[in-house]
C-alpha cells in the first residue's frame, strides 16, 4: 500500500475556497494524478458558510453529500456521528484523498497477503487540516471513533469518480461484495 499524508500549513493563506476547488475540477482536461488530489485538498480552505449546505447527519450510517461530479473527478463531504465507519474497502480503480475538516478520523490500513488473505497493516488518527490519500490498490476503513464524543466532517476527492467500492473481510483472499455508488447511501 502506498497511502500518503500531507498536512496543511497552520496559519497559511489558502489560494482558494470550496467554490474555487470546484472550479479547478471543472477546468481539468483529464483526471488529476494521485499527487494532484492531495495537493488540491491541502490547498483548499473551506469556510463554515461554504460547508453549511453539505453538513447533515444520519443515524444509521455516515452521510455522503455530493459537492461536484464531473467527468474526471468527484468531490464529496461526508458527515459521521461517533461510531460510524465505512466497510473495509478499496476504490475499484479510483484514487482518493480525504481532508479532515472537523473532528477526529481513524483510518485502518490493510494488505492482501497471498493465502493468508486480508491482514491488518496499521492504524492512524487524523485531525482537522490533515490530508490522507488512498492510492490504487489500497484497502482501508475510515471512521469516527466511538470515543471521540463529537461529529466528524471530511472532504473527499476521487479521480476518476467512484463507480463502486469492493468490500473485504479480514482473512479472505478476495472481495466479498461490491457497493455500487449510484445505488448505495445516495448523495444529496
Amino acid at each position: 500500500m502506498s497511502s500518503t499524508e500531507t498536512v496543511a500549513a497552520v496559519g497559511a493563506t489558502a489560494g482558494y475556497g470550496l467554490s474555487g476547488l470546484v472550479e479547478r475540477l471543472r477546468r481539468m482536461a483529464g483526471p488529476p494524478t494521485f499527487g494532484e488530489l492531495n495537493a488540491l485538498l491541502t490547498g483548499v480552505e473551506v469556510t463554515a458558510d461554504e460547508l453549511r449546505p453539505y453538513v447533515s447527519f444520519k443515524e444509521g450510517t455516515y452521510a455522503r453529500h455530493r459537492v461536484h461530479l464531473g467527468p474526471h473527478a468527484e468531490l464529496l463531504v461526508l458527515c459521521w456521528r461517533p461510531g460510524q465507519r465505512t466497510p473495509i474497502h478499496d476504490h475499484a480503480g479510483s484514487y482518493g484523498a480525504v481532508r479532515v475538516l472537523r473532528g477526529v478520523m481513524w483510518e485502518t490500513l490493510f494488505e492482501m497477503e497471498g493465502a493468508e488473505g486480508l491482514l491488518y497493516q496499521s492504524g492512524r488518527e487524523w485531525t482537522p487540516g490533515h490530508v490522507t490519500g488512498a492510492d490504487v490498490p489500497d484497502i482501508h476503513q475510515l471512521g469516527n471513533p466511538d470515543v471521540s464524543g463529537r461529529d466528524l466532517v471530511t472532504l473527499h476527492l476521487y479521480a476518476p469518480p467512484l463507480a463502486s467500492l469492493n468490500v473485504y473481510k479480514v482473512g479472505r483472499t478476495e472481495s466479498t461484495s461490491t457497493l455500487w455508488m449510484n445505488s448505495w447511501n445516495p448523495t444529496i
